[in-house]
């Protein structure tokens, strides 16, 4: 009723904007689009507080608020010709109808932590449509559902599930300060992975404005339109307002743990024997594995070794979860004492390194406790790596010294869900998933070209242990090195290079989908959906 409310407050704007479209595709120049901005906006709701051009004293910490990957935040960056601070839905259908009619590219931005800052940048005048005022939450505990803007970071959704209910959650990101747009709709994953699926998995309904400005919720977009933002992305269809989430049971107590092992403490064999029982495990447990390297402890010379951490979550108490590891994972020697006991939303801020006792109120910071230079990128395993291929790995990450290896396992409910049921492919046969991760101080070209090229060494020597035809990768983890896409006559070819590693099959029926909902690509970016060349 409330969609249909607002489309009929709105639909004057819609059509005088719509025949402007019509009438004129050439370039203008920008000023008429903040002017077209101001001209059609809603008295009730205008549009001018939420403007900030180069001119505003607010629009650098405004830029700079959400930019979440300090390599785009060198004075060498393309700026925005202006941010649109979207304060209701209308800003929202007023920026796409006005920067079709102005042939101005749009960057749509919820939490700003996309890897390759595409949210954010761009190599051709643009602008920024910021969701981060859009993050109302709605839980309503006697349906165990929950209506959250795409503006809301996890951590406020964690804490507001959390004001409501001690038994209740939801499988997303262990990172607070994540946007709900770009997490959701590229798919979200968290620690419940394995027993719940993924965030995607659990959204019932959303709210989208899609290239006509008109606001849809899943009944009026229709099944694929649904199917498409739900996994795929959904920045090249759209700009998502809502999503409408399941929450998911979880125990008044859960268990975590962190053991940490190095080469002198037997990590390789421990993290040998992980790969081949971390995805059988009990579906009430996930552990993830990261691996880096360190100096050795008292070492006079500067001498490295491989550290492998052991984080996890376990959906019951300590006990049982002893159990389940005598049983299963012996090689780990999990004591009494590595175990914590605690509520599920303690376990959210434990899992971010909160200290212990931190209350659940700073799940509501928006600030990250790091911002850093960084580069990502992202695997599948299907078989476990050979001893004498991990030994030689942990020899090279020692070569490297600063890229990290994190495993995620999958099975359980991962391996239950068909690979075509969201746009997310990446379902049974995985053992788990690998991101690579650099992070770095210094500012500058320089020292990003030294260590983007540290990460993709790394990647490479990786190879004979991942997936292949195609060399999967997962879209939440945006890396350009797989292809960009330069929105022109190759459209089409250059996002199926990067489109069938992120989708695989699914990513044709995504093209399909676009063409029909966005045949103009309006909504584009360097990784975007294409439309069909015909």
């Amino acid at each position: 009723m409330a969609i249909r409310r607002l489309s009929q407050l709105l639909l004057p704007i819609l059509l005088v904007l719509s025949v402007s479209c019509i009438a004129s595709a050439s370039s203008s120049a920008p000023d008429n689009f903040v002017s077209c901005l101001l001209s059609h906006s809603l008295p009730s709701h205008p549009i001018g507080p939420a403007i900030y051009t180069p001119n505003n004293a607010s629009y650098s910490s405004v830029l700079e608020s959400y930019i979440r990957n300090l390599r785009f935040n060198e004075s060498y960056t393309r700026k925005p010709y202006l941010i649109i601070t979207a304060l209701h839905v209308s800003h929202v259908q007023q920026a796409i109808l006005c920067a079709q009619k102005h042939n101005l590219q749009m960057k749509i931005r919820s939490g700003g932590h996309d890897y390759e800052g595409v949210s954010y940048v761009a190599e051709v005048p643009f602008f920024i449509l910021d969701l981060f005022n859009l993050r109302t939450i709605n839980v309503d505990i006697k349906t165990e559902t929950a209506w959250v803007q795409a503006g809301a970071t996890l951590g406020e959704v964690y804490h507001r599930i959390y004001e409501k209910s001690k038994v209740h959650g939801f499988p997303a990101g262990v990172c607070p300060t994540v946007g709900v747009g770009g997490h959701f709709s590229g798919g979200g994953y968290g620690n419940m992975m394995r027993k719940y699926g993924l965030s995607v998995d659990n959204i019932v309904d959303a709210q989208i404005v899609d290239v006509h400005g008109r606001l849809l919720d899943r009944k009026s977009m229709g099944e694929d339109l649904f199917w498409a933002i739900t996994g795929g992305g959904g920045a090249s269809f759209g700009v998502v307002i809502a999503y409408k989430i399941n929450l998911v049971p979880v125990p008044e107590t859960v268990t975590v743990f962190r053991v940490i092992r190095t080469l002198e403490q037997n990590a390789t064999d421990i993290v040998y024997r992980w790969q081949y029982v971390a995805h059988k495990l009990d579906n009430d447990l996930f552990i993830r594995l990261t691996m880096d390297v360190v100096n050795v402890t008292g070492s006079q010379t500067g001498e490295k070794t491989l550290r492998a951490t052991f984080n996890a979550l376990f959906l019951g108490d300590s006990a049982r979860l002893l159990s389940v590891m005598n049983k299963s994972f012996p090689e780990m020697g999990l004591k009494q004492s590595d175990c914590q006991e605690m509520s599920w939303v303690e376990s959210t801020l434990f899992w971010t390194s909160f200290p212990n006792g931190t209350a659940p109120e700073a799940l509501l910071s928006r600030v990250p406790q790091v911002l850093t230079h960084l580069k990502r990128k992202s695997d599948y395993v299907k078989q476990p790596i050979p001893k004498a291929g991990l030994k030689w790995i942990i020899q090279k990450m020692i070569e490297l010294q600063t890229p990290m290896l994190t495993f995620n396992p999958y099975g359980g409910r991962m391996a239950e869900i068909a690979a075509s049921a969201k746009p997310f492919p990446h379902r049974a046969g995985n053992l788990w998933k690998v991101q690579y991760a650099t992070n770095w101080d210094a500012s500058g070209s320089e020292a990003a070209e030294k260590y983007i090229d540290l990460t993709r060494k790394l990647f490479e020597y990786m190879t004979p242990f991942v997936s292949k035809n195609p060399r999967e990768a997962f879209f939440n983890y945006k890396d350009l090195d797989i292809g960009i896409n330069h929105n022109d006559k190759g459209s089409y070819f250059e996002g199926r290079v990067y489109g069938v590693k992120y989708f695989k099959e699914n990513f044709d029926k995504l093209v399909l989908i676009k063409t029909k909902v966005d045949p103009g690509n309006f909504f584009r970016n360097e990784q975007s959906i294409p439309t069909l060349p015909y």
